[in-house]
């Protein structure tokens, strides 16, 4: 069994010359809200779920992009609504989001 059940990696890379990135889309400042809000819910921890900062995960013009492990599901999101959703249905209930994944 892995150390946490979701391991979530939010992309925060800046990229120079307002090339394409996540930190452009706000990704910092949402990956801060996730991590409050699972903290919040009780559900951070060993055995359950870690946010974490990634660098540049390569996927920049589908961002901001969030990868979930062990799953290897990929999402995009546009506002806190979306990443909502994705924590109450995928973190919490174990069902992908579709629409949200890339």
């Amino acid at each position: 069994m892995s150390y946490y059940k979701h391991h979530v990696f939010f992309c925060i890379n800046q990229r120079e010359g307002g090339e394409t990135c996540c930190a452009n889309c706000g990704s910092p400042k949402m990956r801060d809200y996730v991590k409050a809000k699972i903290k919040s819910m009780g559900l951070a921890g060993k055995g359950r779920v870690r946010i974490n900062t990634a660098g540049c995960l390569d996927r920049c013009e589908e961002g901001p992009v969030v990868v979930i492990y062990p799953e290897g599901i990929w999402y995009t999101y546009v506002d806190q609504e979306d990443l909502d959703e994705i924590v109450q249905e995928h973190l919490v209930h174990g069902r992908v989001v579709e629409r949200l994944r890339i």
